[in-house]
């Protein structure tokens, strides 16, 4: 991955969280994490 490819995921990433903090209140990211955590416990689980 170059420099210029991560800089614009991490732009991309910021927009996506302040859209969904000026649009949505956070619900978006939180479901997000939600699942995440649910994911890694559900992986640890198989380990």
């Amino acid at each position: 991955m170059t420099n210029r490819i991560a800089v614009y995921l991490v732009a991309l990433i910021a927009i996506a969280i302040l859209a969904d903090l000026q649009f949505n209140d956070m619900q978006g990211s939180l479901f997000l994490a939600r699942k995440f955590a649910g994911l890694t416990e559900f992986i640890a689980f198989w380990r």
